[in-house]
C-alpha cells in the first residue's frame, strides 16, 4: 500500500455540487479504502447536512456571495470571506491534505486558494457549460480541470482540462426495478403513458404553475403524471388539488427514490441543472427542459442548449412554460419516435464512468505531491 492518502473536498450550495462530490469522495474509497477525506463546506447550506449523511465528516466556513442589490451589506460579506480564508489555511494546516479537490459553490474559493498557496495539487471539477466565477477564477492555480462539455478551453488553460462528465447518483444507475413496476408503485397503470415532473429538492414555481394552469389539459388527457412539487410549495398544491378528481395525478413533496421515479417516465420534465442533465444523459431518459433565469451566468440555459442543438432535449424557455409547457409534454409523450430519436441522442453524449477516472487523477496528483 502507498503512503496514507489524505484528500480535501470543497464546495456545495446545491445538490448538483454535493452529489458529484460525495460520488468522487466514494470512488476514491473504492479505489483507497484507507483513505481520509475531509469536506469543506458553507456554514448553513445543505452540504452540512448531506455530506455528513453520505459518511463523511465536513468542516464549515461562513463563507457567502455577495449582494448585488443591497451592496452595503458587503461589508459583512468582505469580513466573512477573509474569515473563512483564515479558517481554510488552519484546517488545511491540521489535516495535511496531498491533494485538494474544488466542485464549485462558496467554500471552494477560499479552500482552493489556500491549498494553492500552501503547495497543494489542486483539481476543479466543472459541471457545467458554463464556468462559474469561482472556478474561473481558480483554474489559473489548478493542476487539473475535470469537465462535462467539450469546448471548455475558452473559460480554461487547455492543456489543463480533461473531459469526464460529470458523476452522477450511483443508485440511479443500479437501479434494477423495471418500468412496469416502477409505475404501479406509484399507483398508476403500466399501459398508460407517464410523465415526470421535477423541478430539485426545493421545487421549481414556474413548472408548479405549468402544471396548476392547466389541471384540465390533465383531467382530460390519458396521460398519467407523477409531481414533485417541492416541500416549499406542497401545501398550498395540496390545498389546490383537495377538491380536484385528478386520479392520474401524484403530487408529493420531495421522491426519494429517483431511481425508480426515472424507470416509471416515458418523459421527464426537469430544471437545466448539470447533474440531472448528466444523469438523463446516461440512463437515456427523454427530457423537456425548462432552465432556471435565477442562477449565476444563466448557465442552465446554455446546459439546455448544449442538448437541444443535438436534438437530445427539448428547451422551453421559463417564461413560455405556463402557456405551452404541458400541452408539449402530452404531445411528445404520445409520440413514439420522437421519444426514441431524444433517448437515442442524449444517450450519444453520456460519459460514464466520471467518478472512478476523477478519483484516479485526484490520487494521481496526490502521489505528485512532495511534502
Amino acid at each position: 500500500m502507498d503512503k496514507e492518502l489524505r484528500v480535501i473536498i470543497s464546495g456545495g450550495g446545491t445538490g448538483g455540487h454535493i452529489f458529484p462530490a460525495v460520488s468522487i469522495a466514494n470512488a476514491i474509497r473504492d479505489l483507497r479504502p484507507d483513505a481520509k477525506i475531509l469536506f469543506v463546506g458553507a456554514l448553513g447550506r445543505m452540504e452540512m447536512q448531506r455530506v455528513p449523511a453520505a459518511g463523511y465528516k465536513i468542516k464549515g466556513l461562513p463563507i457567502q456571495g455577495f449582494d448585488r442589490k443591497h451592496l452595503l451589506k458587503n461589508v459583512v460579506v468582505l469580513y466573512k470571506i477573509w474569515k473563512s480564508q483564515r479558517m481554510a489555511r488552519r484546517i488545511i494546516k491540521d489535516f495535511r491534505p496531498q491533494v485538494a479537490v474544488g466542485v464549485g459553490g462558496y467554500a471552494s474559493g477560499p479552500t482552493l486558494n489556500k491549498a494553492a498557496a500552501m503547495g497543494i495539487p489542486c483539481l476543479i471539477q466543472e459541471q457545467n457549460s458554463y464556468a462559474g466565477v469561482t472556478n474561473k477564477l481558480l483554474a489559473k492555480k489548478a493542476a487539473k480541470i475535470c469537465v462535462a462539455y467539450e469546448g471548455m478551453e475558452r473559460f480554461f488553460p487547455k492543456e489543463k482540462i480533461l473531459l469526464t462528465g460529470n458523476p452522477v447518483r450511483q443508485a440511479l444507475l443500479e437501479t434494477t426495478i423495471s418500468r412496469d413496476d416502477a409505475i404501479r408503485s406509484f399507483g398508476f397503470d403500466p399501459s398508460k403513458k407517464t410523465v415526470l415532473l421535477v423541478g430539485g429538492s426545493l421545487g421549481a414555481r414556474t413548472i408548479n404553475e405549468s402544471v396548476l394552469k392547466h389541471l384540465d389539459l390533465v383531467k382530460e388527457s390519458d396521460v398519467q403524471f407523477i409531481w414533485q412539487t417541492g416541500k416549499y410549495y406542497y401545501s398550498d398544491i395540496s390545498e389546490q388539488l383537495k377538491h380536484q378528481d385528478l386520479p392520474n395525478l401524484k403530487a408529493m413533496d420531495f421522491i426519494t427514490d429517483m431511481g425508480t421515479a426515472y424507470r416509471a417516465a416515458d418523459l421527464v420534465i426537469s430544471r437545466a441543472g448539470a447533474s440531472s442533465i448528466s444523469e438523463f444523459c446516461l440512463i437515456g431518459k427523454p427530457v423537456i427542459l425548462v432552465p432556471s433565469p435565477n442562477v449565476a451566468e444563466d448557465h442552465q440555459t446554455k446546459n439546455a442548449m448544449a442538448l437541444s442543438t443535438r436534438d437530445a432535449a427539448i428547451y422551453v424557455k421559463d417564461s413560455e412554460a405556463p402557456a405551452t409547457l404541458l400541452q408539449l409534454a402530452v404531445d411528445t409523450v404520445r409520440n413514439e419516435g420522437k421519444l426514441r430519436s431524444l433517448s437515442e441522442n442524449v444517450l450519444k453524449l453520456a460519459l460514464p464512468d466520471s467518478a472512478n477516472i476523477i478519483a484516479k487523477e485526484v490520487i494521481s496528483l496526490a502521489q505528485s505531491y512532495k511534502s
